[in-house]
């Protein structure tokens, strides 16, 4: 039953970047940019500092976009 289910198997592995990728997608237009990009910056350019969990990351991007402590909300610009 297992080589039935090879092509299967292989086909869901060349769509796994693909899906990959619409997920990054929809965070983006979402307003939520990649922890794992985030992350790779952070210890590259922050070595010296403890990157933000990833609850932490989305709060803050969540901020960014949408203002934090009654500093605005709706922008259009």
């Amino acid at each position: 039953m297992s080589a039935a289910l090879a092509p299967l198997r292989r086909l869901l592995g060349e769509l796994a970047p693909i899906g990959a990728r619409m997920r990054d997608s929809a965070r983006l237009m979402a307003g939520l940019p990649s922890y794992e990009a985030y992350l790779a910056h952070a210890r590259a350019a922050h070595p010296d500092r403890e990157p933000m969990s990833y609850a932490q990351f989305v709060r803050d991007r969540q901020d960014a976009r949408y203002g934090a402590g009654g500093k605005g909300g709706f922008r259009c610009c």
